[in-house]
């Protein structure tokens, strides 16, 4: 592989496969009401938290970690003030104390904090307003969960830069299944190890905590029930449980992908349960989640990071492609699988983040697998029908095209069903 395009590679899983904890929507209004705090210089009097649509819409109905089991954009600003460590980034809340969650439940019983719909924004865009007396702070997070894009103290701009997506060192851009997959079959281990490993390691945690313990809806115990003695029905419920547990407020840290706890553990897990499985060497298993991680970043980079397209569907058809790629399958086995699979289920929608996720996990991770046992028997949805046109990088266009603009108006609908408009 060309050097330029495999550098490139490393630094996209580089850039992309980080460390959050919980659902990362509440964590980043926690990371940027903490930056906010750390320009104010003290504890605010006042402070207003903005969002865009798909922001409220994912912290409306999951638990905000080691708040004490609440929800919400105020309880998650709160505790960003209160206890937010910055430096920590998606972990910002990861170190809070029980006296933090005390006071933060005082301060958000004395209505401290407000939440406002910023109309006219992307999809990511938070704003947190802080006041103490005549001292005023802003700081706004945009493009990408810890991306800090403006500071201002006392009305005045302290700081500005570029969105992500031009800042970015990987050009995602260049991602495409035939060099993904040439990259996966070449890429030297120790490029990437370090982090493909975290993911195998925090990703495996918060899916046993959430086959062990009680979180949720169960839905990973529940299919378990259904057969775990079946690698399919495993496969499924260890990606679920990683939500259940994620979605209800367990802090244990995860590695996102499209900047997505609950988009890494599905690329991770169904991967890794097959592994096992088969007692596949620790190096495929390597390869296959790189394969796995840049098959959904390529995916959602049509998408975006937050629509009304369920990123589950994405992660859970290339989770499909790792899998196929353990047992040694070749372009077009993968591209097919691809294709059978958002032929499929591409376009369940997302209403926030929440218990339900689990359930929309394991549902594409199932269509993935179905997807991959058709194409290694070559039976494929054909091209020209649907949204399945011309050929399998085409197709993925469709998809993208349609998550991104075909359902604006979805996106709007859901948000007013949801806050009452």
């Amino acid at each position: 592989m060309d050097k330029i395009q495999y550098d490139n590679f490393v630094r996209i899983l580089k850039e992309e496969l980080i460390p959050a904890m919980g659902c990362t929507e509440p964590i980043a209004i926690a990371f940027t009401a903490a930056k906010a705090r750390e320009v104010l210089g003290q504890m605010p009097e006042r402070m207003v938290i903005r969002c865009s649509g798909n922001i409220i819409k994912n912290v409306k109905g999951v638990v905000v970690p080691n708040s004490g089991g609440q929800k919400g954009v105020e309880v998650a600003g709160i505790l960003g003030v209160v206890a937010g460590k910055v430096e920590l980034e998606l972990q910002v809340i990861s170190q809070v104390k029980q006296e933090d969650i005390d006071k933060a439940k005082m301060l958000y019983s004395q209505g401290i904090c407000s939440c406002e719909l910023e109309e006219g924004e992307e999809n990511l865009y938070i704003r947190a307003e802080l006041k103490a007396g005549q001292e005023t702070a802003a700081v706004e997070v945009r493009s990408k969960h810890n991306h800090i894009a403006r500071i201002e103290k006392n009305g005045q701009l302290v700081f500005e830069q570029n969105d992500i997506a031009t800042q970015k060192s990987g050009d995602r851009s260049k991602l495409n299944i035939r060099d993904i997959l040439q990259f996966a079959n070449e890429v030297h281990l120790d490029d990437v190890r370090e982090i493909i490993s975290r993911q195998i390691k925090y990703n495996s945690a918060i899916s046993e905590e959430g086959l062990t313990n009680k979180w949720g809806a169960q839905v990973g115990q529940t299919f378990l029930k259904l057969g775990g003695n079946d690698v399919r029905i495993r496969a499924r419920a260890a990606a679920a449980a990683g939500s259940d547990a994620r979605m209800n407020g367990c802090a244990l840290p995860v590695v996102i992908n499209s900047g997505s706890g609950n988009q890494g553990i599905t690329c991770t897990m169904p991967v890794v349960v097959y592994a096992e499985d088969m007692g596949a060497e620790v190096d495929i298993l390597y390869r296959a989640l790189v394969l796995t991680n840049l098959l959904s970043l390529h995916q959602k980079r049509y998408i975006g990071n937050l629509s009304a397209y369920c990123g589950a569907v994405s992660a859970g058809a290339s989770a499909a492609c790792g899998i196929a790629y353990l047992n040694g399958a070749d372009y077009d086995v993968i591209g097919k699988t691809i294709i059978n699979a958002l032929g499929n289920v591409g376009g369940i929608v997302c209403d926030g983040a929440k218990a339900s996720c689990a359930a929309k996990i394991s549902s594409a991770v199932d269509a993935g697998i179905m997807g991959y046992e058709m194409a290694k028997s070559n039976l494929v949805f054909p091209f020209g029908e649907g949204l399945v046109e011309k050929d399998y990088e085409h197709t993925i266009q469709n998809i993208g095209r349609m998550g991104r603009y075909g359902m604006k108006s979805t996106d709007v609908e859901i948000l007013n069903i949801m806050i009452g408009k």
